[in-house]
Parts: structure tokens; C-alpha cells; sequence
């Protein structure tokens, strides 16, 4: 099974939508990311491992992702020693774009996505989830007008 690592404080800087927010409601921004990549990954069969810089404050409550808190060393070093710790790097995916991890990642057989282009992933995700929510909000009557069946 695949296993995503994702750090949490880059790619919230890189993600136009929320890093705003991060100075005024760090909290409120780590809240925001674990919620849209659980969405994201739900019906994904992977696991999936959000690292944060500190001490976890206030749990964030997802169901798919565990979050894990660097604590006194950086979320860079949580995330060197989870590969380093894997039965099978290989089957490991670490989103960031801090180019050491990068290079750490793949020297040890990982596969790598920058924070941007998983960023744009996420986007596209939430365009979906958008569009299927509209569709499930028409009822049966509306779709007959949509299509002309009703006639």
C-alpha cells in the first residue's frame, strides 16, 4: 500500500487559498489542509501521514489522515526518519517541495510530488466534489426538464 507523507507547513505556504490565513489562525490553516486532504484521499486505498512543525495544540479530527507533530525537531527530520524507519520506501510518496527532503526522498527510493502540483490536485479534487454536489441537490423532476423528457 502507497503511503503518503505530506509536509503540512510547506505546502500550506505554497497553497494560495489558505497560507494567508496562517499568521492570523495557524490552527484554523492546519485544520483547513487535514480537512481537504482527507477529502482528497478518502476513498483512496493509501495511507496517509500529515507532518506539522510544534506541538499539536488542538486535535484535528480526520479520519483518514494521521498528523503527526515534529515536536522539538523539525517536520524535515520526522520525515527523514519515517523513511529511513520504512520496510519499503518504494511504496512511499513525500509531498514537499523543500528541495533536501527531495533529494533525501528519492535517494532512498521514494517518489516525490512537489507541493504545487499537489496542490492543483487538491483544486481539482474540490471542483469535483463541487459539481457532484450540485448534481446530487437537482431532483428527478429537474433532470427531466434538463433533458426534455418530460415532454
Amino acid at each position: 500500500m502507497k503511503t503518503y507523507l505530506i509536509d503540512g507547513n510547506n505546502l500550506i505556504h505554497k497553497m494560495k487559498s489558505i497560507s494567508a490565513q496562517q499568521k492570523k489562525d495557524p490552527q484554523g490553516t492546519r485544520d483547513t489542509l487535514a480537512f481537504k486532504i482527507d477529502n482528497y484521499f478518502i476513498n483512496k486505498k493509501v495511507k496517509v501521514v500529515l507532518f506539522f512543525d510544534g506541538f499539536q495544540n488542538v486535535p484535528i479530527k480526520t479520519t483518514k489522515t494521521k498528523i503527526i507533530y515534529s515536536e522539538k525537531i523539525t517536520a524535515d527530520e520526522k520525515i527523514r526518519k519515517y523513511i529511513e524507519k520504512a520496510e519499503n520506501p518504494r511504496n512511499i510518496v513525500v509531498v514537499t517541495s523543500d528541495d533536501e527532503i527531495k533529494k533525501f526522498a528519492k535517494a532512498c527510493s521514494c517518489s516525490v510530488i512537489n507541493s504545487e502540483d499537489f496542490e492543483t490536485a487538491l483544486g481539482r479534487q474540490n471542483i469535483g466534489d463541487e459539481e457532484e454536489r450540485r448534481i446530487k441537490e437537482l431532483n428527478n423532476e429537474e433532470f427531466k426538464k434538463l433533458f426534455g423528457a418530460d415532454e
